[in-house]
């Protein structure tokens, strides 16, 4: 599940500065990220974006996961 999932990300240098983005659509990884925990349901963030899909928003929290589980972290 790994792989594939965060095959649905990119990076581009050009879009958003390089910030991840679900697979090129220029929504950004962490805008799913705050539309969930500002409490929208997956539901309804596919009917704002249905463009979006729900492994979209499982590859979102995946990487974000990923970022967070990095062995090295510095406090803001």
């Amino acid at each position: 599940m790994k792989a594939e999932s965060l095959d649905r990300i990119t990076l581009n240098p050009e879009i958003f500065g390089g910030k991840p983005i679900i697979r090129g659509v220029r929504i950004k990884v962490s805008n799913i990220i705050e539309f969930l925990a500002a409490g929208m349901t997956y539901e309804e963030i596919l009917t704002d974006y249905p463009y979006l899909a729900l492994q979209d928003m499982q590859a979102a929290l995946l990487f974000t996961s990923m970022k967070l589980n990095h062995p090295v972290m510095h406090a803001a």
